[in-house]
Protein backbone atom coordinates (compact mmCIF):
# COMPACT_ATOMS: atom_id res chain seq x y z
CA UNK A 1 0.00 0.00 0.00
CA UNK A 2 2.80 2.42 0.82
CA UNK A 3 4.34 1.85 -2.60
CA UNK A 4 1.01 2.55 -4.27
CA UNK A 5 0.67 5.83 -2.36
CA UNK A 6 4.18 6.86 -3.32
CA UNK A 7 3.50 6.04 -6.95
CA UNK A 8 0.24 8.01 -6.88
CA UNK A 9 1.96 11.04 -5.31
CA UNK A 10 4.79 10.83 -7.83
CA UNK A 11 2.41 10.72 -10.79
CA UNK A 12 0.42 13.68 -9.38
CA UNK A 13 3.65 15.65 -9.03
CA UNK A 14 4.73 14.82 -12.58
CA UNK A 15 1.32 15.72 -13.98
CA UNK A 16 1.22 19.02 -12.11
CA UNK A 17 4.74 19.87 -13.30
CA UNK A 18 3.84 19.16 -16.91
CA UNK A 19 0.65 21.23 -16.64
CA UNK A 20 2.50 24.16 -15.10
CA UNK A 21 5.30 23.92 -17.66
CA UNK A 22 2.83 24.05 -20.52
CA UNK A 23 0.70 26.79 -18.96
CA UNK A 24 3.60 29.03 -17.89
CA UNK A 25 5.87 28.59 -20.85
CA UNK A 26 8.30 26.30 -19.08
CA UNK A 27 8.47 28.14 -15.76
CA UNK A 28 8.74 25.87 -12.74
CA UNK A 29 6.69 27.30 -9.87
CA UNK A 30 7.13 24.56 -7.32
CA UNK A 31 8.49 25.87 -4.06
CA UNK A 32 11.53 23.85 -3.09
CA UNK A 33 13.26 25.62 -0.19
CA UNK A 34 10.43 26.36 2.22
CA UNK A 35 11.71 28.45 5.12
CA UNK A 36 15.34 28.44 4.01
CA UNK A 37 15.17 31.78 2.21
CA UNK A 38 15.84 35.16 3.78
CA UNK A 39 12.56 36.12 5.39
CA UNK A 40 11.36 39.48 6.66
CA UNK A 41 13.30 40.59 9.70
CA UNK A 42 11.41 41.59 12.82
CA UNK A 43 12.46 44.56 14.89
CA UNK A 44 15.08 47.20 14.19
CA UNK A 45 17.91 46.54 11.78
CA UNK A 46 21.16 45.43 13.39
CA UNK A 47 24.22 47.61 12.81
CA UNK A 48 27.96 47.17 13.23
CA UNK A 49 29.32 47.94 16.69
CA UNK A 50 31.63 50.70 15.40
CA UNK A 51 28.78 52.53 13.69
CA UNK A 52 26.71 52.87 16.86
CA UNK A 53 29.06 52.22 19.81
CA UNK A 54 26.80 53.65 22.54
CA UNK A 55 23.78 51.46 21.76
CA UNK A 56 24.70 47.76 22.19
CA UNK A 57 21.07 46.73 21.79
CA UNK A 58 21.31 47.47 18.06
CA UNK A 59 24.61 45.65 17.49
CA UNK A 60 24.86 42.45 15.50
CA UNK A 61 24.82 39.44 17.79
CA UNK A 62 28.27 38.14 16.82
CA UNK A 63 29.89 41.51 17.40
CA UNK A 64 28.11 41.92 20.73
CA UNK A 65 29.51 38.58 21.91
CA UNK A 66 33.05 39.44 20.81
CA UNK A 67 33.00 42.90 22.41
CA UNK A 68 31.44 41.54 25.62
CA UNK A 69 34.00 38.75 25.98
CA UNK A 70 36.85 41.16 25.28
CA UNK A 71 35.48 43.55 27.91
CA UNK A 72 35.17 40.82 30.54
CA UNK A 73 38.69 39.60 29.75
CA UNK A 74 40.05 43.12 30.12
CA UNK A 75 38.21 43.57 33.43
CA UNK A 76 39.59 40.30 34.88
CA UNK A 77 43.11 41.04 33.65
CA UNK A 78 42.97 44.56 35.11
CA UNK A 79 41.70 43.25 38.44
CA UNK A 80 44.43 40.60 38.52
CA UNK A 81 47.13 43.18 37.80
CA UNK A 82 45.70 45.59 40.38
CA UNK A 83 45.45 43.08 43.22
CA UNK A 84 48.80 41.37 42.58
CA UNK A 85 50.80 44.55 41.99
CA UNK A 86 52.68 44.71 45.32
CA UNK A 87 53.14 40.99 45.96
CA UNK A 88 56.31 40.28 44.04
CA UNK A 89 58.77 38.02 45.81
CA UNK A 90 62.32 39.25 45.94
CA UNK A 91 65.04 36.84 45.01
CA UNK A 92 68.12 37.35 47.12
CA UNK A 93 71.24 36.86 45.09
CA UNK A 94 74.17 35.55 47.05
CA UNK A 95 77.46 37.30 46.36
CA UNK A 96 80.83 35.60 45.91
CA UNK A 97 82.95 35.11 49.12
Amino acid sequence: MAAARQFANLTKLQVSRSLMASANGGANLLQRRGLASAADHHGPAKVDCWKEPMNPGNWKEEQFVIVSLAGWGLAFYGAYKFFTKGKKEEVVAEGAH
